[in-house]
């Protein structure tokens, strides 16, 4: 049914009414602040609890990383990089890009600037020409040049190993840092993207409500000698098995482990 417009305007009721608190009054000139309006992030019945994250056991975990390592014994990531310099640069490129529409670009891109000094060089117009295809491409060129001559200028044209020399880099965040350092100098990093924070809320490997909280957990909870491929372990699974609007459960060799309640059976043929 669909409601009628009123005919008329309802007229004032006797008495004056008090004006909403986000209305200007005349003897103030000053507007109040509005009220605000709880929010129940949870969905459920005011008075109720959210339910607390499920988690697994430490041996579940364990047992888990084991059998998605078995399925894939020496993983890799998915960037091309010859050096740590263009592993850093794809990197930066790769923020709400996937993989393969970076890989497109550095190819080109890595053939007329290799190494810092060369970027430097080719200059942001340059950059840009190479990169439009892939998101945010007008600031990541921006960042792509300046980092390299902050590189040349701080670090003698080398990318450092320290986290906090990476992070001070234009365009380089906590996770762009942990890809460099755990995938160019073997460091037991753990870099949280879209795909591990999902599957470590998911699965109860490590649920947390920020990438950092779960980056966290996963590095407590994941067995040490485990620790150097795991985020490689991880992301793939994330990409290509437990995926986001319809993970393949049917498929998952850690599904025995997975705390998801809403397991999806195999398609019918």
């Amino acid at each position: 049914m669909i409601a009628k417009k009123p005919t008329g305007i309802a007229k004032k009721p006797p008495g004056t009414a008090k004006k909403p608190s986000g209305m200007a009054t005349k003897s103030s000139g000053i507007a109040t602040k509005p009220t605000e309006i709880a929010i129940n992030p949870s969905g459920k019945p005011p008075g109720k609890k959210a339910a607390k994250p499920r988690q697994m056991t430490r041996a579940a975990v364990r047992a888990f990383m084991e059998a998605i390592a078995a399925a894939n014994p020496e993983p890799v990531t998915e960037l091309d990089y010859v050096t740590p310099y263009s592993l850093l640069v794809a990197v930066v490129l790769s923020a709400q890009a996937t993989d393969v529409s970076v890989n497109r670009v550095t190819r080109t891109l890595f053939a007329e600037a290799p190494d810092p000094a060369a970027m430097v060089r080719l200059g942001v117009d340059g950059v840009a020409r190479h990169i439009r295809t892939i998101g945010l491409w007008q600031a990541k060129a921006k960042n792509v040049v300046e980092l390299s001559r902050q590189l040349m200028e701080k670090h003698g044209g080398e990318v450092p190993r320290d986290r906090e020399s990476l992070e001070a880099l234009p365009g380089v965040g906590r996770k762009t840092a942990n890809v460099v350092m755990n995938v160019a100098f073997g460091e037991s990093t753990m870099a949280v993207d879209t795909h591990i924070f999902r599957l470590g809320n998911r699965t109860g490997i490590a649920p947390g409500a920020t990438p950092r909280a779960v980056e966290d957990g996963l590095i407590r909870r994941i067995p040490p000698e485990m620790l150097r491929n795991s985020h490689h372990w991880l992301i793939l699974h994330g990409r290509y098995v437990c995926k986001a609007r319809r993970p393949d459960c049917w498929r998952c060799v850690g599904a025995t482990w997975c705390l998801y309640r809403d397991k999806t059976p195999a398609p019918q043929t």
